[in-house]
Formats: structure tokens, sequence, C-alpha cells
């Protein structure tokens, strides 16, 4: 048994000191350094993906008119949902009586996009004018 006991032995300890506080700092800044780029690139992938989406439903959009009317002319491109139109410039224009070109235009946040203006024509054909190949 013991006799003696020392003030330290007495006293409890109590928070967090210095360095332990430190280190968790830093790994919060590493896992946010990690997280940050890899969300964004979702984000910008997923907008990407609004866009095509809607000018495919403006195509749709144009085909159904073209095959009521026999042309693609006066034909109205539909709206996009609100969330796109702060990204995109979403732009369907009749070029003839059997063509039209559907394009949507990074704009803001999008603008910095790998794949740039996405374009849909009447024949179904993707293009991009970015450097990468998987925009579509």
């Amino acid at each position: 048994m013991r006799m003696f006991s020392t003030r330290i032995d007495m006293k409890k300890k109590q928070g967090f000191s210095l360095v332990e506080l430190m280190i968790t700092v830093a790994i919060i800044g590493i896992l946010a350094a990690i997280a940050y780029p890899s969300y964004s690139n979702h984000m910008r992938k997923t907008r990407r993906n609004m866009a095509a989406a809607c000018l495919q439903e403006n195509a749709q959009y144009l085909e159904r008119w073209y095959t009521s009317k026999l042309t693609y002319e006066d034909a109205t491109a539909q709206p996009c949902p609100p969330e796109i139109d702060a990204f995109y410039d979403v732009d369907v224009e009749p070029t003839g009586p059997r063509t039209f070109t559907a394009t949507a235009t990074p704009k803001g946040a999008q603008a910095d996009d790998k794949c740039g203006t996405l374009t849909l024509d009447e024949k179904g054909q993707r293009e991009s004018s970015g450097e990468s190949s998987e925009c579509w």
C-alpha cells in the first residue's frame, strides 16, 4: 500500500493539449485537400450531364415537331431546368427546314470544364469543343 502520493497523481487531466489539437487540425486539412477537388470535379460532371440531357430533350421535342410539320422551322426550344441556367447557355436553333443545332455553352463556375461547348444536331451527332473524349 502506498502511503505518500504526489501532487501530480491527484490532478486530473482535462481538455486537449496544443499538440493534440494541431494534429487534429492537420488531419482535417489533409482530408479537405483531397475531398474538395474530388467534389468539385463531381459537381462539374453532374452539371455537364444535366446540360447534355437538356440538349437531348430538346432534340426529341424538335423531332416530334418535324414529324407533325415536316420542317424544323418555327420550332421553339423547350426550357431547361433552372439549375442549368447558372452554368450553361443552352441554344437550340433550326438552321434550315431539315436541320437544327443544339448547343450548351458553359459559363460561370462551369467555364473551366474540360469538355467546353456541347453540340447536338438532327443526325444525333454529339460533339464537344474540349480536349476530352468522355464528355457525352
